[in-house]
This record gives C-alpha cells, sequence and structure tokens, in this order.
C-alpha cells in the first residue's frame, strides 16, 4: 500500500485515466471493425475521416504509438481503395 499522499492521489489519478484509455481504445477498435465490414465504397469514404481522427487522438495522447496509426489508418485506406 502507498505511504504518501502523492503517491495515493497518483493511484487514483492512473485508475481514472486508466479507465478513460479503455473506453476510447475500445470504441476506436469497434469504429475500425465496423469500418471494414462496410461493403460499400461512398459509405466507407465518408466514415474513414471520422475513424482516421479517433486513431489520430489516440496516438496524440499515446494510447497507441503513432506508428500504429500510419499502419491503421493505411491499412484502412488500402481497404476503401479496393473497395
Amino acid at each position: 500500500m502507498a505511504n504518501h499522499k502523492s503517491s495515493i492521489k497518483r493511484i487514483r489519478s492512473n485508475d481514472a485515466k486508466r479507465v478513460l484509455n479503455k473506453y476510447q481504445h475500445k470504441t476506436t477498435r469497434n469504429a475500425i471493425r465496423s469500418l471494414r465490414s462496410i461493403s460499400d465504397k461512398s459509405e466507407a469514404s465518408s466514415l474513414l475521416p471520422k475513424v482516421a481522427a479517433m486513431i489520430d487522438k489516440l496516438a496524440k495522447r499515446n494510447i497507441i504509438h503513432s506508428n500504429k496509426a500510419s499502419n491503421l489508418k493505411s491499412g484502412l485506406q488500402l481497404h476503401i481503395n479496393a473497395l
């Protein structure tokens, strides 16, 4: 157990941040999954900027690595181009 006030506060804030990060990451993964399941090119193209913005936010907040974000966006663009 933590002995200092600051470490107790750090534990509380880490828990709150972990829950928020987990929610944002799961929401983005679900959006990616739904985008990949769309078979209509125009609908997928209109959804891509929203999903790319979600991925960029995760990378900006260091929830995922910036290279992984680029890789995901590239894969989504290739998927849409192939439709």
